[in-house]
Parts: C-alpha cells; sequence; structure tokens
C-alpha cells in the first residue's frame, strides 16, 4: 500500500492523495486515489506512446518508471501479484488482475473520464500470500533479481484488432531484454499473422539470444504461426 501512495505524491501531480480502507469478515481492501493526470496518460505521453492503452501493456511487462532516479519500476507489477484482487482506474481506462487469473482491460467504464488515478487492492483476511513467495516466482533462481514476468499479449490488441504486423510485435517486445524470461501468454488470441510471428519468434528472439521466451496458451492457429516463424 504504502507504494501505492508514494507513486501518486512522486508521480501524479496532483493536489490530493487520500487513502479508504474497509475491511469486513472476510477481507480489507485498501483505495489510493489522487485527482493527478492520470497514470495511463501519464506513462503515454512520458514514453512517447501513441495510444494511453500501450501504458497498459507496458504496467503488465512490469520494471517501468517513469522517474528510474526514485523508483524501480517494480510495484505496481509485484502489488498487482501480491493482492487477491488488483485495479487501476485512470480517467475511461481500467487494469485490473485477479489471481489465478489474466490481466484486463476495459474501456469506457463509468460516465465520462474521472480525473486522476484509483488504485484498489483487496486481500482476504486469511489469505497465505507471502512476499517471499510473490517475489520468488519471478526470480532467477538462486538470485534476488526480478528477471522473470508474465505478458498477457492481447493486451497488445487494441478494439478487436488482430495481431498481424511487425510493429505490433515491435510494441510487444518493447523492453523484453530487461529480462531473462519472458512468458507470452496468448490466451484470448485465436490467431496473429505471419509478420507478427517472424518479428518476435525469429527476428527478435535471434537479436536477443541469451534471452528466454516462452509461450503459453496456444490456440491451434497461434502454435502452428509460431512453428513456421522458429523454422524459417
Amino acid at each position: 500500500m504504502t507504494e501505492m501512495v508514494n507513486n501518486a505524491i512522486d508521480h501524479s501531480e496532483g493536489r490530493q492523495v487520500s487513502v479508504l480502507i474497509e475491511r469486513n469478515a472476510l477481507r480489507t481492501t485498501v483505495r489510493v486515489s489522487d485527482d493527478g493526470e492520470g497514470i495511463f496518460h501519464r506513462i503515454q505521453r512520458l514514453m512517447g506512446l501513441y495510444d494511453p492503452r500501450e501504458s497498459i501493456l507496458e504496467l503488465a511487462k512490469g520494471k517501468l518508471t517513469t522517474d528510474p532516479a526514485r523508483h524501480s519500476g517494480e510495484g505496481v507489477f509485484f502489488s498487482s501479484r501480491m493482492f487477491d484482487r488488483f485495479s487501476i482506474m485512470s480517467r475511461n481506462l481500467l487494469f485490473s488482475h485477479e489471481a489465478a487469473s489474466d490481466d484486463w482491460l476495459i474501456e469506457g467504464e463509468g460516465e465520462g473520464e474521472v480525473s486522476g488515478t484509483t488504485v484498489s487492492m483487496t486481500l482476504a483476511n486469511d489469505s497465505a500470500h507471502t512476499t517471499k513467495g510473490v517475489f520468488d516466482a519471478f526470480a532467477a533462481p538462486e538470485e534476488y533479481t526480478f528477471a522473470k514476468t508474465i505478458v498477457p499479449v492481447r493486451l497488445a490488441q487494441h478494439e478487436g484488432e488482430k495481431l498481424v504486423s511487425r510493429s505490433q510485435a515491435k510494441r510487444l517486445t518493447m523492453r523484453f531484454e530487461r529480462f531473462q524470461t519472458v512468458v507470452l501468454d496468448f490466451a484470448g488470441v485465436e490467431e496473429i499473422g505471419q509478420a507478427f510471428a517472424d518479428e518476435v519468434f525469429r527476428v527478435f528472439q535471434a537479436s536477443h539470444p541469451g534471452l528466454e521466451m516462452l509461450p503459453i496458451h496456444l490456440s491451434e492457429g497461434v502454435r502452428n504461426m509460431i512453428a513456421r516463424a522458429q523454422a524459417a
């Protein structure tokens, strides 16, 4: 929770930060809100992204910060996996992660845009989650570095578009080189194009031979296209 409060203070450029804690017999929810620019639009502006929805993909990867001198960029990634449910609502975009589920994106929530950012974190009162367990899942063996990430590939799709181009592939693989292992979760992606598969699994992989990429949850069409690219 303190990491999210610090993020709001350091990055939001707002005037107020509020913290609300709700607890019942089953679970505890903490909400941190600010009245600033909005996290997705701030990341878009500072990283020069085409669309604020690309910010959600970058947050899902991890190791993302707009202030590397003071922040590691790991807070949102690990917080989203520490809680049973974690969500960020900013303007009309929602990034949410649930335990044992996928990251997902909803657009147009509510009536119009709401300024600022609200981070909501929910944890069962009897949760067995531990900080060590979460960190160990993404650390290199016998190391304490953030070396592994899981990327929900469908976050690279906007408004139902299909993943067919090299530009989409380059958007997906941006910053992969900061990790030792990247798990590419293709859940919700039924097909990909030849150029997209070739850019990710042949061109990018060849230029980063030390990076392990593990595609999971593959449809038959996606599996065949990846195999074709790797065999080229």
